[in-house]
């Protein structure tokens, strides 16, 4: 990996981080009644995601999304499957129970994360994002417009969207 590879790669971390750092300081601004400072670091939260999309966009390139979902697959199975549960077991050995709760819990929604990242990989591969064996209802997601079948019509009757602005009515996924 290039040095600046390296760069681009802890600039992703030190942006993200700051973002997120951003939003939860603007959740406790407005707790203390101070909605425009809040405006302001979520704003520059904002900021900070952009500056993160851009270095991404030079660290990675183009990429399809049945790369990002194989790439999502195996992070979300390496956060549910060992980093987590070892947080956990390190916080505990540490009596740290807020942690190890904490960090149990998140293992279990990584989980969920990772079933949802390889359904959705397996309907890319399989050439049925919109299409399905049996009936379901399908929802326009502009304008709300419904749709029962095996896929969702080419373009909503009602907005006149493409049908790739439709999903599955029950999230199933």
């Amino acid at each position: 990996m290039s040095k600046t590879d390296e760069n681009l790669k802890a600039a992703v971390a030190g942006e993200s981080l700051a973002r997120n750092r951003y939003s939860y300081f603007a959740e406790m601004a407005k707790k203390e009644g101070y909605r425009y400072i809040a405006k302001i670091f979520e704003e520059i939260s904002e900021n900070e995601k952009y500056h993160a999309m851009e270095e991404l966009k030079l660290l990675m390139g183009d990429r399809d999304t049945l790369t990002n979902l194989k790439a999502s697959v195996n992070g979300e199975q390496y956060e549910s499957e060992d980093m987590y549960p070892r947080y956990a077991t390190e916080a505990e050995v540490e009596g740290n129970r807020a942690a190890t709760i904490l960090f149990r819990q998140i293992s279990k929604i990584e989980r969920q994360h990772y079933d949802r990242f390889k359904k959705l990989l397996e309907m890319v591969e399989a050439g049925n994002v919109f299409k399905r064996d049996a009936p379901i209802k399908w929802k326009c997601s502009i304008c709300g417009y419904a749709h029962e079948g095996l896929e969702p019509p080419k373009r909503c009757p009602y907005c006149k969207h493409p049908r790739e602005y439709y999903e599955p009515a029950n999230l199933d996924v």
